[in-house]
């Protein structure tokens, strides 16, 4: 129960932006929320975030094998996705979103209440190679949708939170510890940023139509998500000489259902955003019921 707690806690804020979509229609502008969200609010996320204890080596086994399993996802699914999918946006889709979970707003605090307090070292820093995966994989495939190879790269080098990420750890790696005043600053616009995103799922989850949900791709995702990736990481992490408890919070981290990131990259270079938020949305949704069996899952290990 305190694990669909957590997720229903964090849903209230999707409810939220629904609401005020339903409330006031156009006089809300989604495209000036995603640009608050993706050029401002996250850089204190990101800042925040990585400043919040010190990089230690000795736990960056798990991140590390965190990108391994996710790349190795990515190069099953690219030839697949161009098979199944002649679309460019749809393709773009179908490529990256599973990929793009929500380690940061649901899987942290879910790690804690699963694992306690000693999972926070492993979930920041899983968290962070994630970050990364959106802001270089998740901002080039999502352009490709309409932006050509070029300019797509251009795209991952134009986004400041990629830039504050690298600056972040570099202050992190020389010892700086921020001020009482200046973290609580940091945080102040973390939480904002978070709860930003959220609340534009719900914006964005309003204008979804169900004539226009595409089962191929919403079908290809969930299961590229609970099936594919699952499957995968049993494979890589039977073969791995880790702690049980680390490899249950890698595999959580890993099945958590998509990131609003997605919606925000969809937005931002026009690939098909409402498309995406049926995605997050469907995903969420399947989350909650595999939230049930949850734990014995984790016993696995």
């Amino acid at each position: 129960m305190q694990t669909l707690f957590s997720i229903l806690g964090i849903y209230l804020f999707i409810a939220v932006g629904f609401g005020a979509k339903w409330a006031f229609k156009e006089k809300i502008d989604d495209r000036t929320i995603t640009l608050l969200s993706v050029y401002f609010l996250q850089i204190f996320l990101t800042f925040w975030g990585l400043l919040k204890r010190p990089i230690d080596t000795e736990l960056l086994f798990a991140p590390s094998l965190y990108l391994a399993i996710t790349l190795l996802a990515l190069l099953l699914m690219i030839p697949l996705a161009k098979m199944l999918f002649h679309n460019p946006k749809e393709r773009s889709i179908a490529t990256v979103a599973a990929l793009i979970g929500n380690t940061g707003n649901l899987g942290i605090p879910l790690g804690i209440a699963l694992f306690g307090e000693m999972s926070v070292p492993f979930l920041t820093l899983i968290n962070l190679v994630n970050v990364f995966v959106v802001y270089t994989i998740g901002v080039f495939y999502y352009s490709r949708g309409e932006f050509s190879v070029r300019d797509s790269l251009l795209n991952i080098l134009k986004l400041p939170v990629l830039w504050a990420a690298m600056i972040a750890i570099a202050l992190n790696l020389v010892g700086y510890v921020p001020s009482p005043a200046v973290d609580k600053t940091l945080m102040m616009g973390a939480y904002a940023s978070m709860t930003m995103q959220l609340v534009l799922f719900g914006i964005y989850l309003y204008g979804i139509k169900l004539g226009e949900i595409n089962l191929r791709l919403t079908a290809w995702v969930n299961g590229t998500k609970f099936i594919l990736i699952p499957l995968i990481a049993f494979g890589v992490l039977h073969y791995v000489d880790m702690e049980p408890v680390v490899k249950g919070i890698l595999f959580l981290e890993l099945i958590v259902p998509l990131a609003v990131a997605n919606v925000n990259l969809a937005s931002l270079y026009h690939c098909s955003p409402r498309t995406v938020t049926v995605e997050v949305f469907t995903t969420s949704v399947v989350f909650l019921g595999i939230a049930l069996i949850l734990p014995t899952l984790l016993r696995m290990f």
